[in-house]
């Protein structure tokens, strides 16, 4: 498994109906490169032969992985898949884009909140616990909070919770449902919608709009649409130190503009092309592929 073999096969981890990891592959293909879409879940290690298994299959001569999911839910899980990717780039030279260890920052909230806080990236009032009563407190505190899941993406299993006699019954079923840890965040009311700011190798790539469609949140899965957009000089600038705090190969920056100056939700593990691509047509799959592969040239 030599990375620097020209003629090697590129792995794109991602998941059999995603929009993005197709994509991802034809842009790869596009470009004359043999190119294999793999999802994790079926990649398998042998040791101590050190033979990597697809489908029970041997894969050889694997020129790069270049990492658009690395499972289909996110969950603590998905920590072990980065392990095998870190053990391919370490182990066998096969370079992975991201790298396992920046991705790991970024993959769960608590971490992504953590990394960027050390950076002094300016973030929403956010309060980490396992006290349901300081939970409650908090809740009471900011007025109107954010509960995140520490594993998701899309806002998918995030609630909005207000002071009042549910709440208490509101924290101990989310407790129940398995999440031992309460991730609250300010809400921060914005002006209409909230940005996607995209970097491909550290550099600014475009930016697009969530504007949301009758829902608390922005996220298309819950009637949001993208949009362009011409962020300011200032918002670009905050989102490329966010980014630089984890070093990912492409990545997009989640950014609220609020009356206190804009804000970063979170840095994305992994990036999406669509935002970019309804908002403006500009294909960012086809630029990371490019990317790659001058990087492996």
């Amino acid at each position: 498994m030599k990375s620097r073999d020209a003629t090697g096969r590129i792995l794109v981890a991602g998941v059999e109906d995603g929009w993005s990891s197709a994509r991802l592959v034809e842009s790869f293909r596009d470009c004359g490169c043999d190119t294999l879409l793999v999802d994790m879940e079926d990649l398998s290690l042998d040791l101590p032969s050190d033979r990597l298994l697809w489908k029970g299959k041997r894969l050889e001569a694997i020129r790069a992985v270049v990492v658009k999911k690395v499972g289909g839910r996110y969950s603590p899980a998905l920590l072990s898949r980065l392990d095998l990717l870190e053990h391919l780039q370490l182990r066998h030279e096969v370079p992975v884009f991201s790298e396992p260890a920046a991705m790991r920052l970024a993959l769960d909230r608590l971490s992504c909140t953590l990394t960027l806080q050390r950076a002094g990236i300016p973030m929403p009032g956010t309060r980490i616990t396992e006290d349901i009563a300081l939970a409650e407190r908090t809740v009471e505190e900011f007025g109107t909070a954010v509960l995140k899941p520490l594993y998701t993406s899309k806002a998918r299993g995030m609630r909005l919770l207000r002071p009042g006699q549910d709440l208490r019954r509101d924290l101990r079923r989310y407790r129940e449902s398995g999440n031992l840890v309460f991730y609250l965040q300010r809400f921060v009311q914005h002006p209409g919608r909230d940005l996607g700011i995209v970097f491909l190798g550290g550099e600014y790539l475009g930016a697009y709009a969530r504007i949301p469609g009758g829902s608390w949140n922005t996220t298309i899965h819950e009637g949001g649409r993208y949009a362009p957009v011409d962020p300011a000089p200032e918002v670009i600038d905050l989102a490329r130190r966010a980014q630089q705090a984890f070093g990912l190969a492409f990545t997009g920056v989640d950014v609220v503009e609020s009356e206190e100056g804009p804000l970063v939700y979170e840095v994305s593990a992994f990036g999406g092309f669509r935002g970019l691509m309804d908002s403006s047509g500009i294909d960012a799959a086809r630029a990371y592929a490019e990317w790659v592969l001058e990087w492996l040239s």
